[in-house]
């Protein structure tokens, strides 16, 4: 039996009436004929009550806009299934002494941003001492030994890094680009350890802004994290996922 609870809209004024704000660029020089031609293109979507309350020229030829309208669609939230890490999430302190007694080592971490991209905030933000959001990074870690390898690193420098230091995860942080060539590279980095007889010996962190962990795992990694991930969830997640392995050899 449908629960009516579950059918969900955009909330705006009032519950369930659908009321949305969005915001795009046109290829058309500022004036009226732009705000008609916005307002059109959103009709187009099916959007209804089209209201163009913003337009700015970016530069000549280009327009952009921030539109009110009305999205009369629901969403079934038992129909709603996607991809996500089951781990639990523990504090800095419950993290080191998980490790300490039931793996009875630190981990190595080897994290880099790979291929072209020189973003390191959310690798910084992860890896660096002073973590993120109140967390401490894994550098704070007694449990970690923990390598940040920086940005613009190639993908064979980070194997090459992850081997001699017999690395228990690697982390890659990574930017979407222009042309999906994060997909490429990313894509690449797998094959590479593949052809090399050595995916099994790692696990493989992806994280970055618009990362999901449906995206990482369909690139061939274990897991994926997305903006405004915590130090303390990726810990937890290496530590209990090198504990898992160690039971199921």
């Amino acid at each position: 039996m449908l629960d009516k609870d579950n059918m969900i809209k955009a909330y705006g004024d009032t519950y369930n009436d659908g009321k949305i704000q969005l915001s795009f660029t046109l290829p058309v020089q500022k004036g009226v004929e732009a705000e008609e031609a916005a307002r059109v293109y959103c009709a187009k979507m099916g959007l209804k009550e089209v209201e163009v309350v913003d337009m700015k020229d970016l530069r000549e030829g280009f327009t952009f806009f921030v539109v009110y309208a009305i999205a009369d669609v629901f969403v079934n939230l038992d129909k709603i299934n996607v991809a996500k890490i089951e781990t639990e999430e523990m504090s800095y302190y419950e993290i080191n002494d998980y490790i300490k007694e039931k793996i009875g080592k630190p981990l190595t971490v080897v994290g880099a941003c790979t291929g072209s991209d020189a973003h390191t905030v959310g690798l910084d933000a992860i890896l660096n001492m002073k973590g993120y959001a109140g967390e401490y990074g894994l550098e704070r870690y007694p449990q970690f030994n923990t390598y940040n390898m920086g940005s613009q690193v190639p993908n064979e420098k980070l194997i090459e890094k992850a081997v001699k230091e017999k690395t228990d995860a690697i982390l890659v942080s990574q930017v979407v680009t222009q042309k999906n060539v994060h997909i490429k590279n990313l894509t690449e980095f797998v094959e590479i350890l593949e052809a090399e007889g050595l995916r099994d010996d790692f696990i493989l962190v992806l994280g970055g802004p618009r990362i999901s962990h449906e995206l990482a795992l369909e690139l061939g990694f274990d897991a994926g994290f997305g903006s405004g991930t915590k130090p303390n969830q990726v810990a937890s997640y290496i530590a209990q996922k090198v504990y898992q392995n160690i039971n199921n050899k």
